[in-house]
């Protein structure tokens, strides 16, 4: 739940190294509450998970979901592709208080994970993390608000 009450909408995706620990996520997820679209992929073969971050990213642009969860192998690949959208913030975290401080500090509204990184219960808990926190605003905002303006600057920011 947001502060409004809203439930929120969580876009979920990944590559064939986290088909597995997706799997569990989506439906850990779904046990907390929030609602969730699985963005795929939907097997184990290969995929270019650029496109899956892509996709979830601008879902979330679009304002279709409100926070995203993508895992790769390592986290990093989907957290590069996934900021190649303006306006998204992702972060990848392996730590519950980095999962936190992303949305707290950050605004992040994409958390990444990599599956050859951290065990399934760490995911859940990070997850958990991400997802309970806010933007906190406070000595933070004035550098959102910068990230911000510089993509306007550049003409990819809204």
């Amino acid at each position: 739940m947001t502060a409004a009450g809203k439930t929120l909408r969580v876009a979920l995706g990944c590559d064939e190294a986290a088909y597995e620990m997706k799997q569990v996520m989506v439906e850990h997820v779904r046990s907390l509450g929030y609602e969730v679209e699985d963005f795929g992929t939907h097997d184990a073969e290969p995929v270019l998970y650029p496109d899956i971050a892509f996709a979830v990213a601008q879902a979330i642009n679009d304002g279709r979901f409100d926070r995203g969860i993508l895992i790769c192998g390592t986290g990093i690949g989907v957290a590069i592709s996934a900021n190649k959208v303006p306006g998204i913030r992702a972060a990848q975290a392996h730590d519950t208080y980095s999962a936190e401080r992303a949305r707290k500090s950050n605004d992040a509204q994409i958390v990444t994970m990599g599956a050859r990184v951290i065990g399934i219960e760490l995911a859940k808990k990070i997850a958990e993390s991400f997802l309970e926190s806010d933007f906190s605003g406070g000595g933070s905002q004035a550098k959102v608000d910068r990230i911000k303006a510089y993509e306007r600057e550049q003409g990819t920011g809204r």
